[in-house]
């Protein structure tokens, strides 16, 4: 199972509001923005027209891209998950045993980490260390991560 390939229902959301935004508001400007610039003349040595095109480019891309992924996402309702352990799409609190530090994470889909954002919550990839550490943890227990920093040791204290 690629579990690189799920994502939750919020960030599906998310996407297809980024792809909603890109279209309505982002895509239109740069269009207005290059239609002005090839009124300066020359376009063989017009930055502003070479700079608008590569910034429409650059837009035209990412809708590309988001649209062609999310038709390959499957689609994760976490809504009915019970919050008896760590699974895809739920939160859960955890307190380093070296720090004390406690940190709230999020198991999201590879393709929403730059979408989910939510205020206190660390989303972390299914498919990441930290992640999969997670996964399948249960209240109490304690998980080990081996991280590019060296080995953590995460107490798990509530899941939601």
């Amino acid at each position: 199972m690629d579990h690189a390939l799920f994502i939750t229902k919020q960030g599906m959301e998310l996407i297809q509001r980024r792809i909603s935004h890109l279209m309505n508001n982002e895509r239109p400007d740069v269009i207005k923005a290059v239609a002005t610039a090839r009124e300066f003349g020359d376009l063989s040595e017009n930055a502003e027209y070479k700079a608008a095109r590569e910034q429409q480019r650059a837009i035209d891309g990412e809708i590309d891209y988001l649209r062609r992924r999310s038709a390959l996402l499957k689609v994760v309702d976490t809504d009915a998950f019970p919050r008896d352990m760590v699974r895809f799409g739920l939160c859960c609190e955890t307190l380093e045993d070296e720090t004390g530090e406690q940190i709230w994470y999020r198991i999201v889909g590879v393709e929403e980490l730059n979408y989910a954002h939510e205020d206190g919550i660390q989303a972390v990839s299914v498919v990441s260390p930290i992640g999969k550490a997670l996964m399948g943890k249960k209240e109490g227990e304690i998980c080990t991560v081996q991280a590019p920093m060296g080995l953590r040791r995460l107490r798990i204290l509530a899941v939601k």
